[in-house]
């Protein structure tokens, strides 16, 4: 495969798994360019694989004999699913035969062998979760949504640092502003664990742009560029946001709806409300990625669609050709006292 981005796809997470993961890749390689191993049950992938064109697309099947099941405890994968599509992918990445892995399958073991197989960052303590958000003007960074659901001060620093990484990259951010969920927005507000982390963003180094506490309901007003908190908040607002965006759809649908008029507005309104739809729509971005990890990890919801593994898998190929990593390692060192400083505050 020379030298081309290569990216191991989990072909069997997810609930569709390799019928929507395998189409949705090769889109992916054949739009960006790069190179797949394609990991999981060889006859079933290539079964998929019989389906679609594939001139053009470098790729590979690594078959993989068992897979995460999503009632399972990540620890337990560990243990004893050695052979499964996302603990080999992931020893892919460890090994030096991908760059990064793609995975819609069991979220929880793909945070847990992406921390013990493919390894942490030196000086990050607790990988993040970041979920890109659409807001009223630009997309922003959401971070931690569910890796970590109790954190330390440090931690949320961490996270932060890593986000500014992410967004200058990922969204073309220069100076990323960095804001810290809270209850309110004056310095001082919110709990122990808040105001701790507020206290060391302050005193964030290499060039880092804070601009104080943040509250839920500028999430979307796109005032920020990133929004950090622990995982259990980011947990809540995620899903909070994603059954809002639903239920508001189909509110608006059926009073669209209930009438002539309506019907015939909404007809003329056409092109807005399917850009509306697209505003709304996880698969634009395809996937969380896991942030700290010594390689890329990207997560996807596990009712994704073909587009949403082909956004995922090109986003993570932008994270690996953009060296993310490397800057995302220069932020932590040169706020490595800051970080130890944190873990002394009692």
């Amino acid at each position: 495969m020379n030298n081309a981005t290569i990216i191991a796809v989990d072909a069997m997470g997810g609930d569709f798994g390799p019928s929507v993961v395998v189409p949705g890749a090769i889109e992916a390689a054949r739009d960006k360019g790069i190179a797949l191993l394609l990991v999981g049950d060889q006859a079933k992938v290539q079964a998929e694989l019989a389906k679609i064109p594939l001139d053009g697309v470098a790729y590979d099947v690594v078959h993989a004999s068992e897979v995460a099941g999503m009632d399972e405890k990540p620890s337990d994968i560990l243990r004893r699913r050695k052979d499964a599509s996302i603990q080999v992918a992931c020893r892919l990445v460890r090994d030096g035969q991908a760059h990064g892995i793609v995975s819609a399958g069991h979220s929880g073991a793909t945070v847990a062998c992406g921390m013990f197989i493919m390894g942490r960052i030196p000086g990050v303590d607790r990988p993040a979760l970041a979920s890109i958000m659409p807001t009223e003007k630009n997309p922003i960074v959401l971070l931690d949504v569910g890796a970590n659901v109790d954190c330390k001060p440090h931690h949320l620093f961490q996270f932060g640092l890593m986000a500014d990484a992410f967004a200058r990259d990922l969204l073309a951010c220069e100076s990323p502003r960095i804001g810290l969920l809270s209850i309110g927005e004056e310095e001082g507000k919110g709990n122990t664990q808040v105001k701790e982390a507020y206290e060391l963003f302050k005193l964030a180094q290499n060039g880092i742009n804070f601009v104080g506490n943040v509250e839920g309901r500028d999430i979307f007003s796109g005032e920020v560029d990133v929004v950090v908190c622990d995982g259990f908040v980011g947990n809540v607002a995620l899903k909070l946001s994603e059954g809002l965006s639903t239920s508001l759809g189909r509110v608006l649908k059926r009073e669209l709806l209930s009438g002539l008029l309506p019907k015939i507005g909404t007809l003329l309104a056409k092109s807005a409300f399917r850009r509306f739809a697209q505003f709304v729509d996880y698969a634009e971005y395809g996937g969380a990625p896991l942030l700290g990890l010594q390689g890329i990890a990207f997560v996807c919801h596990g009712k994704s669609n073909s587009k949403a593994v082909r956004s995922a898998v090109k986003l993570a190929a932008t994270f690996v050709e953009k060296k993310t990593n490397e800057r995302l390692v220069k932020a932590i060192s040169a706020n490595e006292e800051l970080t130890r400083y944190g873990k002394a505050i009692k």
